[in-house]
């Protein structure tokens, strides 16, 4: 079995090693090696990469009891020897939100009776699912600020190896599960855990942790949150968009969430009066069309450019005020036809059998009511070309 570096000193980031197998597999190809700091998939943190001899290592998954490296491009035959280095940012980024949950679940255990049930450390942030269907702004607040001054106490963060047995006479957070030896990882009066996770010698290392909200999740909450570096990254993100929106709502910082909402409140005010607008519009417009039509029994219109919701509202304004009328309505568009076929209540006509035989003409597709189909397809023809095949089936 591959040697793990990374269990004898999670800091090492540079490594040496004799090659013991190069092959690949439905991931790829890959290498294995007598010993190895590249850090494998598992245990809810994500692996490792970096550079082997020049060449990049993409994945790292330990299969039938072997560390495999999956590299960009396979390596020779014959390669005895590698130099390895680990991507030290991401390794250090890993080992302090791993560290950070072990202390969330922790507080969250003991002070608060809720257990962790699940763990996932994304590219972006972190997530932990806790068995309880609530929890309020208070209890989050206390619980953050618990986290963090454990952080800041800068406790040790030890790693031993021991059977089961003698793992037993800890208290563990929860049983274990394994048989044999079993990694146990101790912040000494806060947190004893079976783990075969990286993580820093001390809670300091985690720097800070931020909590980022919580969601329900089935019959439980899943916890959002970031540790160390990431949280600076949350900072900076959020400041430079507070900056962005200082440059546009010239308002103190303190005064921007309400600035915005009365402004956001302003906007659906004027929307609402511009849709008010351009409803009166369309009736106006459908009352010309009418009158245009000098009492047609069929009436179309071909537009340029017109919206498909569009031509369905000035569908309903003109059928509700021509009941005794078809209605063809065309919208040629740069490289499509939409439409609009209805009729008046006065009349007893399904427009969806109409469209179904006029729509191969521009591979279209659509569907509606018996006396209201809209649709449409790609401009194969003209819309008054269109609109006449139409007509004709009327």
């Amino acid at each position: 079995m591959t040697r793990k570096l990374y269990y004898l000193d999670a800091y090492q980031m540079e490594f040496k090693s004799k090659v013991t197998n190069i092959d690949e597999d439905d991931r790829g190809p890959y290498i294995v090696l007598e010993e190895t700091a590249f850090y494998p998939t598992g245990g809810g943190q994500p692996h490792d990469i970096g550079i082997l001899n020049g060449i990049e290592v993409i994945d790292v998954e330990e299969v039938e009891g072997e560390i495999r490296h999956y590299t960009k491009e396979k390596f020779p035959d014959g390669i005895e020897n590698v130099q390895g280095t680990i991507d030290s940012k991401r390794r250090i980024d890993h080992m302090q939100q791993h560290c950070g949950q072990h202390i969330i679940s922790a507080v969250f255990h003991d002070q608060f009776e809720i257990l962790t049930t699940s763990f996932h450390l994304g590219k972006n942030t972190v997530t932990i699912d806790l068995d309880t269907e609530r929890l309020t702004d208070e209890l989050v607040r206390r619980a953050e600020d618990q986290v963090n001054q454990i952080i800041r106490d800068n406790a040790p963060v030890e790693s031993k190896w021991m059977s089961v047995d003698e793992a037993s006479d800890y208290p563990l957070r929860k049983p274990l599960v394994v048989e044999g030896d079993v990694r146990l990882v101790i912040i000494p009066g806060i947190d004893y855990n079976g783990c075969g996770g990286t993580h820093p010698r001390f809670t300091g290392e985690v720097m800070a942790a931020k909590f980022l909200g919580w969601t329900k999740n089935k019959k439980q909450v899943r916890l959002e949150f970031v540790c160390g570096h990431r949280v600076l990254d949350k900072l900076g993100q959020k400041h430079r968009v507070l900056t962005e929106l200082k440059r546009i709502v010239q308002k103190p910082e303190s005064e921007l969430v309400a600035e915005i909402g009365e402004l956001i409140k302003s906007n659906k005010e004027r929307d609402k009066q511009i849709a008010d607008l351009e409803e009166q519009a369309l009736k106006y417009e459908a009352k010309d069309i009418i009158a245009n039509s000098q009492d047609k029994q069929v009436i179309q219109c071909v537009f340029k450019d017109r919206p498909i919701q569009t031509l369905q509202s000035l569908g309903k304004a003109i059928i509700e005020q021509a009941a005794y009328a078809y209605l063809i309505l065309i919208s040629e568009q740069e490289h499509q036809l939409q439409f609009v076929l209805a009729h008046g209540e006065d009349l007893d006509r399904n427009m969806n059998e109409v469209a179904k035989k006029t729509m191969p003409l521009i591979e279209g597709r659509g569907g509606g009511k018996p006396n209201f189909v809209q649709g449409g397809g790609k401009r194969l023809i003209d819309g008054a070309a269109f609109a006449e095949r139409v007509k004709s089936l009327l």
